[in-house]
């Protein structure tokens, strides 16, 4: 990723607000677990590159929506191939039986993470 432009942190910061979409630094700092001052310090470095920009929520006019620019979902694109082509190099040296293994007990962990948020 950092080839691509960008480093790991500020590549999973992109390719989440292009999941989400104009999504609020409060939403992300959440989603994350950071500090909110982090992530706007995170989002203002984004918005000075260009990246990102920000819009009024419409929903609260102290707050502000971040979204991609062109150049950020371009850098956000480049950083999905990047992680699919490393997440590969990773699982290539598991078999298809190993592989089934992982998921099934990743499905495992996550249902019961699911019974414990209840």
């Amino acid at each position: 990723m950092t080839a691509k432009g960008a480093s790991f942190a500020r590549s999973r910061l992109l390719m989440h607000i292009a999941r989400t979409t104009m999504t609020r630094s409060i939403d992300i700092a959440s989603s994350f677990g950071y500090a909110p001052r982090t992530v706007t310090e995170a989002i203002d470095g984004l918005e000075r590159d260009g990246l990102v920009c920000r819009h009024p929520d419409p929903d609260d006019r102290r707050a502000k929506r971040i979204a991609l620019t062109p150049a950020g979902a371009a850098a956000a694109e480049a950083a999905e191939g990047s992680k699919r082509e490393y997440l590969e190099k990773v699982f290539s040296v598991l078999d298809d039986e190993e592989r089934g293994e992982i998921v099934r007990l990743i499905g495992k962990l996550n249902a019961r993470l699911a019974e414990l948020e209840r």
